[in-house]
């Protein structure tokens, strides 16, 4: 399990910058910085809904990775001890980032 801190408020499964899911995808299949990277566990959140009510903030939750590229990865499985995935108020799974991403 891998502690992660995500600052992307405009999804829904986050609460207090820490994610609800139990586990997370990050994209990149050929990613060469961490801009080339992207949460596809992404949803954005409804206009209508304030907080994340349904569900509790999960600090140990497992990471997927595709980003084959980075040091981390080790079998589709991100190994770095902290992640943090980075978008602010973005809207599109694109505008999202692994921010730990860092190239073999």
């Amino acid at each position: 399990m891998t502690n992660l801190r995500c600052d992307v408020t405009s999804c829904m499964h986050n609460a207090d910058k820490c994610c609800c899911k139990n586990s997370i995808l990050v994209d990149g299949y050929e990613a060469c910085d961490c801009e080339d990277t992207a949460c596809a566990s992404f949803d954005k959140k409804n206009e209508a809904q304030f907080t994340n009510s349904y569900e509790t903030p999960n600090t140990g939750l497992t990471v997927e990775c595709e980003a084959f590229n980075c040091v981390y990865n080790e079998d589709r499985m991100c190994r770095a001890q902290r992640i943090d995935i980075i978008g602010g108020q973005t809207s599109k799974v694109d505008g999202t980032a692994c921010a730990t991403f860092k190239m073999r």
